[in-house]
């Protein structure tokens, strides 16, 4: 049913604990798990700016440490038998999940309730309710 999941993820503590739904999924059916990190596009740009900072070096570190972070949870999850890719885009983060989701024909988004940049009051993140509100794939939220 849910064969291929897209596991979009900042490395918050919440999303890392999705790691654990997504090992039950394959008990379930599950084949193939996309990772996706989107380097914000926003706080990219405002970061080069303000400290004057080449872009592209800043791009390229993030894009570094986002793979030492994700490569742990490739290990897990091929330990699993489950096929596993990561892949880093940059951009609006719930557009690029959308996006990423459709391309890879994904049949279940599995994403945290809150990112890094959690603020205490919301109810929701603003990434993960955008994402619920338009994606046409199911999507499992995974709480604090």
């Amino acid at each position: 049913m849910f064969d291929r999941i897209l596991y979009p993820t900042d490395c918050s503590d919440v999303a890392i604990k999705a790691v654990s739904y997504i090992e039950q999924l394959k008990e379930a059916g599950a084949k193939k798990v996309t990772i996706l990190h989107v380097l914000d596009k926003k706080y990219l740009y405002e970061t080069a700016h303000e400290v004057f900072v080449d872009f592209a070096a800043i791009e390229n570190s993030q894009r570094k440490i986002v793979t030492e972070e994700c490569n742990e949870v490739v290990a897990r999850l091929r330990g699993k038998g489950l096929d596993v890719k990561v892949r880093i885009e940059k951009g609006i983060p719930f557009q690029e999940i959308l996006r990423v989701a459709n391309e890879e024909n994904a049949s279940l988004i599995v994403i945290g309730s809150h990112g890094k940049s959690n603020v205490q009051e919301m109810l929701l993140g603003s990434v993960s309710e955008a994402v619920i509100r338009h994606a046409i794939q199911p999507v499992l939220v995974i709480k604090r």
